[in-house]
């Protein structure tokens, strides 16, 4: 009987050290949300420009790689002409297709705190681009938060912090993390040449 009561404590044991290691991993996965670009994923996103509304502006969304780093490169020639002015990659996303970025997002919590930001590891050809965001609040395509960044030839990681993202209409709600429904990266609003790549979306 006594044998049986040591079995049985040992088992407690485990059981208890089991949820344990898998708190951690689960905080772990929680406070590092990587998304790197990989051809599995890249059906994820699609490619998109003002042509959809009388636009002129041309290119392309291509996965390509580099050593062993896979990345989604989005070249254009942008144009203002005919109220146009943007290339895009964004997310596929619809009521019925949630693509797993958007339900790990959505779950996050680190330590009852949400997720501060969007980090993303990209390069370019030394112009401005946007991350354009669209929430359950936003239906409308001009209705989204946004945030930019610069580029440059080398690799980098920049942080897009939540609380800075701005409302295309101005709205007094802030962007929600538990509301994203469309991420897009952009080339925007002016007449240049679009050549930005991104290999890697995360949230911290």
């Amino acid at each position: 009987m006594a044998e049986c009561y040591r079995g049985g404590k040992r088992m407690k044991k485990i059981v208890i050290l089991f949820f344990v290691v898998l708190a951690s991993l689960a905080t772990y996965a929680q406070d590092n949300l990587q998304f790197p670009i990989e051809p599995t994923m890249a059906k994820e996103w699609k490619y998109l420009s003002d042509q959809v509304m009388g636009g002129v502006s041309e290119g392309a969304t291509t996965l390509l790689q580099d050593g062993d780093r896979f990345y989604l490169r989005l070249t254009g020639d942008v144009s203002t002409r005919n109220n146009g002015g943007f290339v895009q990659f964004r997310s596929k996303i619809s009521l019925f297709n949630k693509p797993e970025m958007f339900q790990l997002i959505h779950k996050a919590d680190k330590d009852g705190e949400g997720l501060e930001g969007v980090r993303l590891n990209v390069r370019g050809n030394g112009e401005t681009y946007h991350v354009m965001i669209r929430t359950y609040f936003t239906w409308s395509p001009s209705d989204y938060y946004y945030h930019t960044f610069d580029t440059s030839p080398n690799w980098q990681q920049v942080d897009l912090p939540f609380k800075k993202f701005k409302s295309s209409k101005y709205r007094e709600r802030g962007l929600e993390v538990d509301q994203i429904r469309d991420f897009a990266v952009v080339a925007y609003g002016r007449d240049f040449q679009s050549d930005v790549s991104v290999s890697e979306i995360s949230f911290y």
